[in-house]
Formats: structure tokens, sequence, C-alpha cells
């Protein structure tokens, strides 16, 4: 089985937990024997992994020569080959880069072999769409999030459109959870029969031996990592937070991650007197985001919609107990976690106090994630996505 993936997120080029998926998944389904073309947007330097074959989309529009304006789409992929750069980031011009993308997706489709698509997000629906098109092969849209996820009920139309359009045209879909699977057959009006849950899983690490932390005996550390917006809750960790260091003012409250919120969150810690209990890291990256959570002693994840969450599993192998929103995917998945309504912030506070307050609560926690963690791998989705490649292709 060959299978042409398409991308925007697969490391070392990770803005959050679409590349860290990506890879997880790939290595898994290579260890079944499926061979897959992975097609980024843009290249800088070298990708190390060696279990997928990458293929730039920059790089393809950079060598074409012609049928630019073939279809209306791809008007803008004109302006990338007279000179404007395909940064293949989350920028203000992605809508220009997500149709250039498509364009590089089907020159891509009539050079290579292979007998499927699969498409992660809505970043890569015109490219596989017309990639499809371009081989007559099967299309699957792996939905990792969507905008309703990301911007509740102010959504960016021109997205909605665009996933609306890949959900309708896939012949098959992919979601993460139960929870996003109801939002596409609700929002969206897809059949129920066209999707397949398959839920992300964690890569094995070493964990806190890695990095000798010593921690501190009364200074605890609570986590949150993620983007700094609206979906992941920020607003609702900084006013728990308040109550928490009413009872507990030795803890130190760590928000690593960037996002639109940032300003007004760091406003809002400064209006509530907390200044010297919180700090503010950006985004992480790598070693640093491990070294992160092995310094943690409670990771939270208090989104308002969140299809899955790989970073609580994250945490998790790093025997770090956790708490996480009930709108959630990775709360279908994760039994032995804390768990409470995003809106909730009394109750998120009483959460992170009791935490802190029983370590045998914590311990008993740990120690029951650490049996959860042996059934949850990527290996195990990998089977359910290959079983659905044979049903396609057959």
């Amino acid at each position: 089985m060959r299978v042409l993936m398409f991308g925007w997120e697969f490391p070392p080029y990770i803005s959050g937990g679409l590349g860290t998926a990506c890879f997880g998944l790939t290595q898994a389904l290579s260890r079944l024997g499926v061979e897959i073309i992975f097609v980024l947007p843009h290249i800088r330097g070298r990708v190390e992994a060696t279990h997928v074959e990458i293929r730039s989309a920059a790089e393809v529009i950079r060598e074409a020569k012609d049928g630019i304006t073939e279809f209306s789409p791809y008007l803008v992929a004109s302006s990338f080959q007279n000179g404007r750069s395909f940064s293949g980031e989350y920028t203000a011009r992605i809508l220009e880069e997500v149709q250039a993308y498509g364009y590089a997706g089907e020159k891509i489709a009539r050079r290579e072999q292979f007998d499927l698509i699969h498409a992660h997000d809505w970043m890569t629906v015109f490219a596989g769409f017309y990639a499809r098109r371009a081989s007559g092969k099967p299309y699957i849209y792996h939905v990792h999030s969507l905008e309703l996820d990301r911007s509740g009920e102010h959504v960016n139309k021109d997205i909605f459109e665009i996933e609306s359009f890949g959900l309708k045209e896939a012949d098959h879909i992919i979601s993460v959870s139960y929870y996003t699977r109801s939002i596409i057959i609700n929002r969206y009006g897809i059949s129920p029969e066209k999707i397949t849950v398959v839920h992300n899983a964690v890569s094995r690490r070493e964990g806190r031996e890695k990095f000798k932390v010593k921690k501190k005996s009364k200074e605890k550390i609570v986590l949150f990592l993620g983007r700094i917006t609206f979906q992941k809750g920020p607003d609702y960790f900084v006013e728990a937070a308040a109550r928490v260091i009413k009872v507990f003012p030795e803890v130190r409250f760590v928000m690593a991650g960037t996002g639109d919120m940032m300003p007004a969150i760091v406003e809002r810690v400064a209006s509530l007197g907390l200044g010297q209990y919180f700090h503010f890291t950006g985004f992480l990256q790598g070693e640093e985001v491990d070294r992160m959570y092995a310094m943690s002693d409670l990771y939270v994840m208090p989104s308002v919609s969140e299809p899955f969450g790989i970073t609580p599993l994250e945490a998790m192998l790093y025997d770090v107990p956790v708490i996480i929103s009930r709108q959630s995917g990775i709360s279908e998945v994760v039994r032995h976690a804390l768990k409470v309504d995003f809106w909730d912030v009394e109750g998120l506070a009483n959460l992170m106090i009791s935490a802190l307050r029983y370590p045998a609560l914590t311990e008993e926690l740990t120690e029951q994630s650490r049996q959860e963690l042996k059934n949850i791998h990527w290996d195990r989705s990998a089977e359910k996505v290959v079983n659905l490649y044979n049903r396609l292709c057959s």
C-alpha cells in the first residue's frame, strides 16, 4: 500500500498537536508496511524522518512553468511563482497558500504512483481534492480540529466553507474523537456512515530521569501548555489559579505557548495582582517541552472545545497528574484523570487544590495512568487506518 499524504506540519516543523499526530501515525503505519509520500508546504533544511518520503509544495510551485491558471482556485499560484515566498506558516496569507498548496498537490499526484490520498485538516482540503481529480484514487479527509472548535460561533467563513467542501467531497472521513464526529454530523450535515473515529495516541519517551529534574519540596508547578487562544480556555485557567493561590501561595503557574489572547491574559494576571505567581515561557518545542513536563507537578487542559488533545497524554508519560475538560476528545480515552466542565472555574480550582493537597490522590492517578498508557499507542490507531485503506481500495 502506497499513500499520498498531505499535512501542514511535520517534525521539525510543528506549531501544535497536528505535527505530533502526523509523525506518530506515519511511524506506526510504516511499521505495518505502508509506504508514505508526505507533502509539506515548505522544507527548510533537512527532515530527519526516514519512514516517509518528503515532498515540498513550495518546490513544485517554483518548478511549474505552465497550467497555473487552468483552474480558478489556482490563480494565486502565479504570484508565488513570480517571486512571492511560500512560507507554509499560519499567516494572514494562509488562504492563498492553501490554494497554492492545492495546485502543488495536483502536480505531485500526476508524478507519483500511489493507491490512496490521506489529507490532514482543512489546510489540505484542496490538495486532497485535486489530487483525487488527477489520479482517481480514494480521498480521506482526516479531521484533527474544526473551525467551530477554534472560534466558537464566530467562525472564519472562508475556513468553515473549505471544511464543509472537504467533508462533502471526501470519500471517507477520519475523526479524532466521537466528540468531533458529533459536530461533523450535527453542524456540517455529514452522514454518520461516512465517518470513522480513530483516536490519537502518544509516542513513548524516557520521562523525568532523562532531565534529572530536582524538585523543590514546597513549591509546586501547575502547567498550561498550548496555544493561548479562545479554544484552549486560558482565561479559565487564570481565574481558577487566582482561587488556588489564596489557599496555596507557594504554587507557581506556568503558561507555555503563544496566541492571540496572550496580551489579554497577561493583562488579566496583572490586574489580579498575580504577576509573581505566573511565568510565561512563550512557544516551546522539542526538549524544551519535555523538560517543562518533567518539572511540573500538575497539568491542566481547560479547553473550551478540544477535538482530541495529545498534551495530557504527553504529561502522563512524565508521571504528571492531569486535569482535563469534559469538552475534549481525550476524555473519551483517559479514565484516570480529573475532569471538569471548562466553564466551571470553581470546580477547576477545587480539583487543583485537591491534587496539590493530597499526595495519595496524585500517586494513585499516576500509577493508574501508567497502566492506562500501555493501551494507548499509535499501532492500535494505525491498524484501524489500514483497515479503512483496504476497504476503500477494494
